[in-house]
């Protein structure tokens, strides 16, 4: 086979996928790395274009539409969204008053929220990160449509959603295997670029990028990457506490691990809203085991953001990890 061909490294990535899929060439992604190493991600055209019509029929994208892609073509879901759009016929515009379709990471329509009134009637498609149930209502309050995804660089799409239940996409397997997350679909990468890097892949084709949740029939419940904090000789996810936090909160709740001389590291909560330090403390004492339990518990209006608009963990991070507790 031909060698894959870069997306990005020319001036027209949809002309590029367009020439890779007429050639039968796999093409080459770059992962973000907001919590990982970035690596490059091998893939079919086909895995992305077995796709193209199901996400049509679910944003309801024609040849008519207009559709505005602020974030940029690095990140593996803009770029995706150009391609689609491109593929069906759609026209891209520069800005939200002109578009009928609109994909957005959470915090850019958060941003969005402070003007409401721009969203009405515009169809937004959310990915890149968890979609709060506030954020959704208050889109939905705006008069926008709202669908969000679950996927990954690798895996492609794994469950759709137009209100909170996130379900299985169309031709996508999915199990929870001691709460990681295992897909099995047409869509999956063929693999990395580096070398030293080994897709998580097992004899039957199922592959996991680490992140856990259950899997109830149709139905997806992603608590996020795993993300393991060793305090005091115990290991704790990070998705695990998020996942009880998260939903009593009214702002953002973002849990990571500093470290401490004696501990090791403890566990520390970042919220955007102050008002929510005292309930979730409640809450973590009895809905969460001792080491579990966020030793600091930190108030930051915004968090910090990767240029693909997905929360910086390794910024935030470094943020805190000399703070005391000021929530």
């Amino acid at each position: 086979m031909n060698d894959p061909v870069d997306l990005l490294a020319g001036a027209d990535p949809l002309a590029a996928f367009r020439r890779a899929h007429a050639a039968g060439q796999q093409v080459a992604l770059r992962t973000s790395g907001t919590t990982t190493t970035p690596r490059t991600v091998l893939r079919t055209t086909d895995s992305w274009v077995d796709s193209f019509d199901h996400v049509a029929r679910l944003t309801g994208l024609s040849a008519a539409s207009r559709v505005w892609i602020p974030g940029p073509l690095t990140a593996t879901m803009n770029l995706f969204a150009a391609v689609h759009a491109d593929w069906v016929g759609a026209t891209r515009v520069a800005g939200l008053t002109e578009a009928t379709h609109a994909y957005l990471t959470p915090a850019a329509l958060r941003r969005l929220l402070a003007e409401p009134a721009v969203l009405a009637g515009v169809r937004v498609v959310v990915a890149g990160d968890r979609l709060d149930p506030a954020t959704l209502a208050s889109a939905h309050a705006a008069g926008a449509q709202v669908s969000h995804y679950y996927g990954a660089a690798e895996l492609s799409f794994v469950a759709w959603a137009d209100g909170e239940t996130l379900r299985l996409f169309p031709g996508v397997e999915a199990q929870a295997r001691d709460g990681e997350l295992w897909v099995r679909s047409p869509y999956l990468c063929a693999g990395y670029l580096e070398p030293d890097q080994v897709a998580m892949r097992d004899a039957d084709g199922w592959v996991t990028v680490g992140d856990r949740g259950l899997v109830r029939g149709s139905t997806l419940e992603v608590h996020g990457r795993a993300g393991g904090i060793t305090t005091a000789g115990a290991t704790v996810l990070v998705a695990d506490v998020e996942r009880v936090l998260r939903p009593q909160a009214r702002g953002d709740v973002v849990v990571t691990g500093v470290a401490h001389p004696d501990l090791g590291e403890v566990v520390v909560a970042v919220v955007t809203d102050a008002a929510d330090v005292a309930p979730l403390k409640a809450l973590a004492r009895t809905a969460l085991m001792p080491p579990q339990r966020p030793r600091r518990w930190v108030h930051r209006a915004t968090l910090p953001l990767t240029r693909h608009g997905k929360v910086d963990r390794a910024a935030l991070t470094r943020d805190v990890s000399t703070e005391r507790e000021d929530a």
